[in-house]
């Protein structure tokens, strides 16, 4: 097996994985919208579950990263290999705007993973490691303090803004990512190929309109 099929299928690998992780978040996240209680308790559970904290947690952040930069090398692969374009060959014919700019959506994504981990993950990080407070709960009350961090971040128009617009950007790269992923691993059969399609369109819309709604959401119940 050549050097460049192991890194299409490594690349192929780590996105089923993070794609299964948005799947969970996004599913989480709208308890937030409907069951204020239960994204509480779910939130709690993910924060403070050992297995989740100490083991999950750190091969996402590895996912995560092992996903971009194996994806800046695969492009850049691509692009080297193809150092003069064809006169003839009209790239928007054979593929779609997804597929020949999965490096402009990535990097977006990118961008937008600073964003959320400064607003989300460093202060969670910073609560229970630095000032030792496990509980989830707000000062002085039996409440866990979850929703309403959430609630709080999103009151903000240019931040709720800027989240829709990442969640864009994120749906373009997985309406491509998705299907491209099966293909990769060898799953390219005439009759199941089309139904791997629509599902990728499915994913790639519904999984970032359920965090815009989330965004969205919190904002107009300010």
């Amino acid at each position: 097996m050549s050097v460049s099929i192991v890194r299409k299928v490594a690349m192929a690998l780590s996105g089923f994985f993070l794609l299964s992780f948005l799947l969970l978040h996004v599913s989480i996240n709208l308890l937030s919208v409907c069951c204020p209680a239960a994204f509480d308790s779910a939130s709690h559970f993910m924060g403070t579950f050992w297995l989740i904290q100490f083991v999950m947690q750190p091969v996402l952040a590895f996912g995560v990263v092992f996903h971009l930069v194996l994806g800046f090398i695969l492009e850049l692969k691509n692009r080297s290999s193809r150092p003069v374009k064809y006169a003839f060959s009209n790239a928007a014919a054979s593929s779609t705007w997804m597929s020949r700019n999965m490096i402009i959506t990535g990097v977006m994504v990118l961008l937008f993973l600073g964003l959320h981990f400064y607003d989300f993950w460093f202060p969670e990080l910073n609560v229970k490691y630095m000032q030792g407070d496990m509980s989830g709960l707000v000062e002085g009350t039996d409440r866990f303090r979850y929703w309403e961090e959430l609630h709080h971040k999103f009151q903000d128009p240019i931040r709720v803004g800027l989240y829709v617009l990442a969640f864009v950007f994120l749906g373009l790269h997985l309406m491509h990512g998705f299907q491209s992923a099966f293909q990769s691993v060898g799953f390219n059969h005439r009759r199941y190929t089309p139904i791997i399609k629509k599902l990728s369109n499915i994913y790639a819309i519904v999984v970032p309109l359920g965090f815009v709604i989330v965004a969205v959401y919190h904002f107009l119940a300010q």
